[in-house]
């Protein structure tokens, strides 16, 4: 793949149209780094990510804001496949929001990807690295474990997800679909995507501007 530096940006789906997502992502033959914000009604985030070899998270930080509280997490994906968390906050934060943090680290065992609630950029790394879009996808799908990060608690949680390539990269659109599935909420969608990975459209989450 050859080298590429992007600004993108996205809004919510029809259900959720005040929200706005932007992100630079850098892709690096096998790799990837990208940093963003997000804009809800009650909060914003700003995040960055950086990889390693493979599309496989090495780091995810991530600060959420409302009126008068703040969070703060600093995710590693370790070489041997350990996650370690730590965790800031101050002010009080909403009644009845999850801790931040890893409650079980055992339960991402096996997890190679970082997924943000609401960033349409985590679906990238899967589907780069499972070759979605090439001309010999895998058939048939694809289960992986995600450490899924809950926004706006910071809650760091497992999450069984699967893809699978549904429409091959057309040249002329230079675009694809890959069918997403969160086993873990039962909810399926096709994204569209373009040649570098990244999602154009995401039913009922998020379309690019």
């Amino acid at each position: 793949m050859s080298a590429s530096t992007r600004h993108v940006a996205w809004t919510g789906w029809d259900d959720d149209p005040d929200r706005l997502e932007a992100a630079t992502v850098a892709v690096r033959d096998d790799r990837l780094a990208a940093l963003g914000t997000s804009r809800a009604t009650s909060y914003a985030t700003a995040w960055a990510l950086r990889t390693g070899p493979g599309w496989v998270t090495e780091h995810l930080d991530v600060s959420v804001r409302g009126l008068g509280w703040s969070r703060h997490l600093d995710l590693v994906r370790s070489p041997d496949g350990a996650w370690r968390a730590d965790v800031r906050e101050s002010g009080t934060p909403p009644s009845g929001l999850a801790a931040p943090g890893i409650a079980d680290p055992a339960s991402l065992d096996g997890a190679l990807d970082c997924d943000v609630a609401l960033c349409p950029v985590t679906n990238t790394m899967p589907i780069l690295r499972l070759g979605l879009l090439g001309d010999r996808p895998p058939s048939g799908e694809t289960r992986l474990v995600m450490a899924w990060v809950d926004l706006p608690s910071l809650a760091v949680l497992r999450s069984d997800q699967v893809y699978a390539a549904r429409e091959p990269l057309d040249p002329t659109t230079g675009r694809g679909v890959v069918t997403y599935t969160s086993a873990t909420r039962d909810f399926t969608a096709d994204l569209t995507v373009d040649a570098d990975g990244l999602v154009v459209d995401y039913p009922h989450l998020a379309r690019r501007l």
